[in-house]
């Protein structure tokens, strides 16, 4: 069983998903928010493929450790998906992770395109190998 990171963004999700031994993150794709119904298609599919038992949400903190107007975003993504999907959700701080994307991929002389696309991934898998990090 794997768990799956979600990077909430109003235009792309990044996703990102661990290995079954829940020891290391990868990015895996983005999904277009919108429309809201093929986000949650495709996230069902991908919770069936590759057997999720945990969903971990990137959840927004001011540098203060205080929550804003983004993590009220995600609570309502929280609650909207929890109506629609079975499996359990847990939020984690995701402070610094498009930063430390970001970084990584101008490190890795990424085209801007690219970058642009693959920074919620990236930022997804951060916030997720923090999170298997604290398992250990």
């Amino acid at each position: 069983m794997r768990v799956l990171a979600i990077d909430h963004g109003t235009v792309r999700m990044g996703i990102a998903m661990s290995d079954e031994f829940k020891m290391i993150a990868q990015p895996l794709e983005f999904i277009p928010a919108e429309p809201f119904s093929g986000f949650l298609d495709r996230l069902r599919e991908l919770l069936r493929e590759y057997e999720v038992e945990l969903i971990l949400l990137g959840m927004p903190r001011n540098m203060d450790g205080s929550y804003g107007e983004a993590s009220l975003k995600v609570r309502e993504f929280e609650a909207v998906l929890k109506n629609s999907i079975t499996v359990p959700m847990k939020t984690w701080d995701e402070r610094l992770t498009s930063v430390q994307a970001n970084r990584a991929l101008s490190e890795g002389r990424a085209k801007k395109k690219k970058k642009r696309q693959n920074v919620d991934a990236i930022a997804a898998a951060i916030l997720l190998q923090s999170y298997l990090d604290s398992l250990a």
